[in-house]
Formats: C-alpha cells, structure tokens, sequence
C-alpha cells in the first residue's frame, strides 16, 4: 500500500510523555462542564461518582487492546491497518465513519466552547461569530502536525489543572459529605446505569489508534496511553466528587454547566480573583480548543491517507465541514442530546475497531513479525 510522503513530515514524532498528554487532553473538554449533570440525570442517586469509576476502568481495557492492536503494525495508524485486516473497500467504509465520528466530535467540542464562550463571556455575540475564529485557529495549528498539537498541550494543561485544582480546593468550604450519602443507597443497577452516561467523557481514546504509530518509542506505548487515560479519569472523578458534594445530585441535575455554578458558589474577598470563574473558564477555553484540535487533526490525517491526498489542503477543505457541524445544533438542548448520540455511536467504534479488528488479525495471522509488507 503506498501513502503520500507529502501528508506530514517525516520527523513528525511524538515522545511517550506527549503521546499521554494528547490522549489527555482529547478526553478532557466539554465533558468536565457537563459530567456531574449528564450522569445524575440516570443515576439519581449520589453514586456517580461510582459510575465514573467504572467506565475509566472499563476504558483502559478497552485502550489496552487498542494499543496492542496497533503495535502489531508498527508504524501504521488505523487508517492503514484496517484496509490492511479487512480488505481495501470494507476498511475505508470503516474509517470513514471513524473520520465521520471525529467531525461530529470537533463539530460538538467547537459548539460547546463557544456556547459557553456565549453563555459567560460574549454574551449576545452571534454564535458563529465566536465559531469561525476558533475552527481557522485550529486549521493553524492542526497544520503543525500532532507535535504542533502535542507542544501546546505541555502548555495548556498544566495551566488548566493548577486553576482547577485551586477551585476546587477553595470550594472545600462548601462540601458537605452527606451530599453524597448513602452509598449504594439504591444498589447496584443505578450505577451501571449511568455507565452509558460516562461514555461520552471518555470519547476520544479512539485517538489511541493514531498515536501509537507516532510514538518516537512504540515499546512504551501501553504505558503512556494508559496514563493518558488515568489523568482524565482521575479529574473526572474529582470533578464529580467535588460539584455532587458540594452542590447536592438535584442542583446538579437542574444545571447547564454544574461544575461552573460549583466554582460561581464562592468568592474569596481580597484575593487575586475574588470569582473563580472567569479565570477557570478563560484556562478552560483553551483546554477544550486542545481537544477540538486533536480530533480535527485525526480526521484530517484519516483523509489524507484513506484517498493519497496531501495532508495541508484537506484541513482547509475540513474547515466548512467542521464549521457545518458544529451549527446542526439549533439549541444548548439539542447540543446535549447530539452529545448523548456521541456517546452511543462511541461503543459502536468500541466493538468496530479494537474488538473485530483483534479478531480478524488473530484469524487471518496479520501483523507483527508475520505481518505481510506493504
């Protein structure tokens, strides 16, 4: 199978620590805003906390035989090794609904950013106004490649955790740990329910797929995508902890954005910020255009090498494509639910890709030291 050598240069490499930051920061945008909500709606009871839990549990399972799919193929991102494992046309009708899902994605993450950009900071400001800076920003920097990304990510989440570390911790004072009692009050069924809540948070580890054919060192791959998931996991479950415990499951339950009203809750007089807000939302901005720009950067590249085409101008042919999805939403409540739908055709990709792919390569032998050359 021969690829373009023009889609990307050829340095375009990734160390584990940037690897585990890109999975990163592909799991953490919008979700942190809307989790504690979206999982009370099903849970309704204070075991969210449980769910979420879970569903990373589940996830790292799920990322582990991604990554072991992958290494079978070194060098060969999911684009490639699918056509490879299933045959030419079956595997690009499979990528492109994963290049499909990623677009909804970055349609979904760019609405997000910019309802809430609307919402708190430019209010009464068009909403593709706020939209189509934000995509051409994204075209900038997805141009660079997944090390262009990677680097701004060292960047951006560091920043983006110190603040929301700091809120969380100044919004101590309004904890109150019978919030989130009794535990398994209603037993185990609520829980498992609000699996199907957390999957959406945790869309994006399909990112795994590309990324472990960019790693400068494949032998860590599992390593790093597995603390690429823990992170999230783990700021998810604060998240959920905190915003339940502090705001109770029927506050949550009726706000838009619950982690933020947790964070307007409070304010510390004589302080550099008296309001945490702006500052978390400001940082938080940034954090969720990282993750936009990692899934406008997969379905770019998906492209680019599904049909030979040069890597560049797919990103600007993507850039009405993209701007297109993120104005099929008419209202914050369709935003949500297309959310949902997300999540749904997320566990579809979870049986397509690392699941019958493992199958047919162990079937038909592909891969590793047998693996056919292309």
């Amino acid at each position: 199978m021969s690829v373009s050598k023009s889609f990307l240069a050829p340095d375009d490499k990734i160390t584990s620590s940037q690897a585990a930051l890109v999975l990163n920061n592909s799991m953490l945008g919008a979700g942190i805003l809307t989790l504690p909500r979206s999982v009370s709606e099903t849970v309704k009871t204070p075991d969210s906390w449980i769910s979420v839990l879970m569903g990373g549990l589940i996830i790292m399972l799920v990322v582990t035989l991604m990554v072991k799919l992958s290494l079978r193929f070194p060098g060969k991102t999911v684009y490639q090794y699918t056509q490879i494992l299933a045959g030419r046309y079956p595997g690009i009708l499979w990528c492109l609904l994963l290049i499909l899902y990623y677009i909804v994605i970055a349609g979904f993450e760019i609405r997000a950013m910019s309802e809430v950009t609307m919402f708190y900071l430019l209010e009464g400001t068009p909403i593709w106004a706020i939209i189509i800076p934000f995509i051409w920003l994204g075209a900038y920097l997805v141009r660079g490649g997944i090390n262009a990304i990677a680097r701004v990510g060292q960047v951006v989440f560091p920043i983006s955790l110190f603040i929301l570390i700091v809120s969380y911790v100044l919004s101590l004072r309004l904890f109150h740990i019978d919030n989130l009692r009794p535990v398994l009050g209603d037993g185990i069924f609520p829980v498992i329910k609000g699996l199907k809540s957390t999957i959406l948070v945790y869309s994006g580890c399909e990112v795994v797929m590309t990324l472990v054919a960019k790693l400068e060192h494949p032998k860590q791959a599992l390593k790093a995508m597995l603390t690429g998931i823990a992170i999230p996991a783990g700021i998810y479950f604060i998240t959920i902890i905190m915003v339940i415990g502090g705001l109770s499951v029927d506050s949550a339950v009726t706000s838009t954005w619950p982690t933020i009203d947790l964070i307007r809750s409070f304010e510390i007089t004589g302080f550099l910020f008296e309001r945490f807000e702006f500052p978390l939302m400001v940082i938080w901005l940034m954090q969720m255009f990282c993750n936009y720009s990692s899934f406008f950067y997969n379905s770019s590249l998906g492209l680019s090498q599904l049909f030979n085409l040069p890597y560049k101008p797919v990103i600007f042919a993507l850039v009405p494509v993209i701007f297109l999805a993120a104005m099929v939403p008419k209202n914050i409540n369709e935003l949500f639910r297309l959310g949902d739908d997300i999540g749904y055709f997320s566990v579809l990709l979870f049986i397509l890709f690392p699941v019958s792919l493992t199958l047919i390569a162990l079937i038909r032998s592909k891969g590793g030291t047998r693996h056919e050359k292309t």
